[in-house]
């Protein structure tokens, strides 16, 4: 085992503390003993650390410097201390943040023997509520992108002897937290430990996306098909409560959002709103949500079918044939508008927020009656699309909404391509889709309706009290 003139260099050389001016090198004297504090300027608490050094300096004395255990009982007042024993974990350490302490223990301790002590401080925004997953009622708290914050945001909530939580780390340079959380006698403990096997298994430099890539490492295969493999939410109640159903709940640091596990299509379409309401109120809203999800699909391809058969529209839908002239075939005036529309979301992306509303005004007008008036589309073209935009942005996840946009567009080609054939072509698409998509659970996506469970699906559609 080297000295402590060794160790030192060992840590030193391998921080580049001479070179990066945030990693700090402090000598100390301790009771006439050589000592040298590493940390990560940024990271730590000032005041707290001031206050340890200041403990330590006073209570280190030659009997607590025996070995690095009784260092910690009698000279170091701080809760969160633990013992390293090797260079690799040191480095590690200091690198997230922990404040760590070597001392030449006269060559009395056989390991490494560092000390590291927890008295971050990450810079982080304040908890306000998610600003996409907002409710009418309910708690208005929500994730930040520290996991050790959100992790305490489950605890409050969970006080369950059963509630456990798995901290793990992934990435040869970002080393990226990851924390699973399950309710031990509740969840599927065979699921438990595959998924925090799966994620040991992870060979990769960094997770440069942090949520997306840990996803994208676990399913490696299926990215073609379009439906989300995950539920995302920013909601603390929500995750929550799908852990105490049973659900897995994994936490990424530096990602204000957790990932819950295992997922199903109806999983996605649930928001929080519906149990926030009473069970009549709760019931009408999920409803409504689904038929709208359906008919974001459906509606544009449905009319372009009857346009291009209107000898089997009844008498009393008449009305949606096309009366105006047509400059453009409606087929690709649908498709210029889809990809206008995403071209206004984009602006208002990188728009300042005072300039946001006065874009979408104007984005609006443009893209109807300016529009309309100059010969590009066609007033049902513009009512159609207007309201399959509108329905995207009444589901509750972003990923399920780009989803159907696709699916929207797929069967819109197919259906002028190949008139009625094409399109219950794409519907069977969608079926089929919908059938091979697998979570990462590998658990049907359309649960509970395929495998058939009658009561969970019942509950899916109903909201009991």
């Amino acid at each position: 085992m080297p000295n402590f003139k060794e160790k030192k260099q060992i840590l030193s050389q391998r921080l580049h503390a001479n070179e990066c001016f945030d990693i700090i090198e402090r000598e100390l004297i301790l009771d006439g003993r050589e000592a040298v504090v590493f940390y990560l300027n940024g990271l730590v608490r000032d005041e707290l650390t001031e206050k340890v050094l200041a403990f330590l300096f006073k209570n280190a004395k030659d009997d607590a410097l025996i070995s690095p255990d009784m260092l910690c009982k009698k000279a170091l007042p701080l809760v969160e201390v633990s013992i390293i024993k090797d260079e690799n974990t040191a480095v590690k350490n200091i690198l997230s943040g922990l404040v760590t302490v070597l001392v030449d223990w006269k060559d009395r301790e056989p390991s490494f023997g560092a000390i590291s002590m927890d008295m971050r401080g990450y810079p982080q925004r304040d908890r306000g509520e998610a600003e996409d997953d907002k409710v009418l009622r309910g708690s208005k708290d929500g994730f930040v992108e520290s996991v050790i914050l959100n992790t305490a945001l489950l605890r409050r909530r969970i006080r369950d002897e059963n509630f456990l939580t798995r901290a793990l780390c992934v990435g040869t340079s970002s080393k990226t937290d990851i924390v699973v959380c399950w309710l031990q006698n509740k969840a599927d403990i065979k699921l438990v430990e595959r998924l925090i096997d799966r994620i040991r298994s992870i060979k990769t430099d960094s997770l440069r996306m942090n949520q997306q890539s840990l996803i994208e490492a676990l399913v490696s295969h299926r990215w073609i098909n379009p439906f989300p493999k995950v539920k995302y939410t920013e909601r603390p109640d929500v995750a929550s409560a799908v852990c105490m159903k049973g659900n897995i709940v994994i936490l990424v640091d530096n990602s204000p959002s957790a990932l819950l596990i295992p997922t199903s299509i109806f999983d996605v379409l649930d928001e929080a709103d519906d149990y926030y309401f009473p069970p009549v109120t709760g019931t009408y809203i999920r409803l409504s949500r689904y038929i709208i999800s359906i008919l974001s699909v459906l509606i544009t391809p449905l009319w372009l079918l009857c346009l291009q058969n209107p000898e089997l529209v009844p008498d009393m839908f008449r009305f949606v044939l096309q009366t105006e002239p047509v400059n453009i075939p409606i087929f690709f005036q649908l498709l210029i508008i889809e990809v206008g529309i995403d071209g206004l979301r984009l602006a208002s992306l990188h728009t300042p927020s005072s300039l946001t509303s006065a874009l979408g005004i104007i984005g609006a007008i443009a893209f109807s009656q300016f529009a309309i008036d100059a010969g590009w589309f066609t007033t049902g073209a513009t009512l159609y699309m207007s309201f399959a935009t509108i329905a995207n942005y009444s589901l509750p996840n972003f990923e399920l909404g780009y989803s159907l946009k696709f699916l929207r567009i797929g069967l819109l080609t197919l259906t002028y391509l190949l008139n009625i054939a094409g399109f219950f072509s794409g519907i069977a698409l969608i079926f089929v889709l919908l059938l091979t998509n697998r979570t990462i659970s590998g658990k049907s996506f359309l649960y509970p309706l395929i495998p058939l469970n009658p009561k969970a699906l019942m509950k899916s559609f109903a909201r009991f009290r």
